[in-house]
């Protein structure tokens, strides 16, 4: 049994605002404990074959210097790489940039992951464009849970992903209003946009 719940609960979500090369830059930053060592959780997201179990396939060079492409979504260019504990790539385009950094969490045998993703405010147009990745994040984060800690791993089907979504959207809506990132109208204009991409009403 997944529980959608726990997984919205578990994961804590940041927006703010940060300097970035060229301006202002839009933060999005979650981070979620899972039982396992850093080795074997850095495994998981960076070999090709545990990538494609929870996340998708992925083709190209993994290296610092070298580009990939996830299959039917975002490719890039792998940026910074220290092994088992940091990895940084543009993720869909040059100013899109994302970081992952694990760390043993305070519990024996758990691990912490942070996902971060920056993009320009110009390109974002607030802190509202967090609703535009964060639940998608938020859905990366369920799958590779049950790849950790489901015996066996199992994979969450669409209509799990929807409802989520359904519960991921408000999550990020409440975060956003409180990092006073945005107006009241972006928020709401972002969240309908966020609310068809990933939490589709049920079909029949």
């Amino acid at each position: 049994m997944i529980d959608l719940q726990h997984a919205i609960a578990a994961t804590t979500r940041e927006v703010n605002l940060v300097d970035g090369p060229d301006g202002e830059d839009v933060r999005v930053l979650l981070r979620r404990r899972y039982r396992g060592a850093v080795p074997d959780i850095w495994d998981a997201l960076t070999t090709p074959d545990r990538l494609a179990r929870w996340f998708l396939p992925v083709t190209g060079d993994l290296t610092v210097g070298g580009s990939f492409q996830l299959e039917g979504n975002a490719g890039g260019d792998v940026l910074a790489c220290e092994p088992p504990h940091r990895f940084r790539v543009t993720f869909g385009g040059p100013t899109s940039v994302v970081e992952v950094r694990l760390r043993p969490a305070d519990e024996p045998g758990a691990t912490l992951v942070e996902v971060q993703h920056t993009v320009p405010r110009a390109l974002a147009g607030s802190g509202a464009g967090a609703l535009y990745a964060g639940p998608g994040w938020d859905e990366a984060l369920l799958h590779l849970g049950l790849l950790l800690e489901q015996d066996p791993p199992v994979r969450a089907t669409p209509e799990q992903d929807a409802e989520l979504g359904r519960r991921s959207v408000p999550a990020w809506v409440e975060v956003v209003r409180a990092s006073g990132t945005a107006t009241s109208e972006e928020v709401e204009e972002a969240a309908a946009v966020a609310a068809a991409q990933y939490a589709p009403d049920p079909v029949g």
